[in-house]
């Protein structure tokens, strides 16, 4: 095969689109938090997020969140095309503000739990999976 100059071009412009694609994919994580928190930054503390360091499959990993005092948690995961995962409300008569669930990762990426609490304030917890195979698409 011989690689034309217009081919040597052509390749050099999909590397380059393809470098931007994980910028934003992290800027749509990003919008949709700010759209859950509206536009205020989480704190630290008051909410547990368990999740594994290594998934083998990321269509199905595990995770718990468990946040005393909250009204709802949001789970996202960063590095998905569409990063947020799963909304859960608590009413007043919950037993307790915790929820175990599996969800898809497309790849190694953060899950990122966001808990808004009684008093209006947002805290928030992430984790950092590795997954050593593809879950939406990988």
């Amino acid at each position: 095969m011989k690689l034309t100059r217009r081919d040597a071009l052509a390749l050099g412009l999909g590397a380059t689109a393809a470098s931007f694609l994980p910028a934003r994919a992290f800027a749509a994580a990003d919008e949709a938090i700010a759209e859950f928190t509206g536009g205020a930054t989480p704190g630290e503390g008051g909410l547990t997020l368990t999740a594994p360091e290594i998934a083998e499959n990321g269509n199905t990993v595990p995770i718990a969140v468990d946040a005393p005092g909250a009204e709802s948690i949001a789970i996202f995961a960063a590095g998905n095309p569409t990063p947020k995962v799963a909304t859960i409300n608590f009413g007043p008569l919950a037993g307790s503000q915790s929820a175990a669930t599996r969800i898809r990762l497309s790849g190694t990426q953060d899950v990122i739990a966001i808990a808004k609490m009684a008093d209006g304030s947002f805290v928030q917890a992430s984790a950092l999976v590795k997954v050593t195979i593809g879950g939406c698409g990988g």
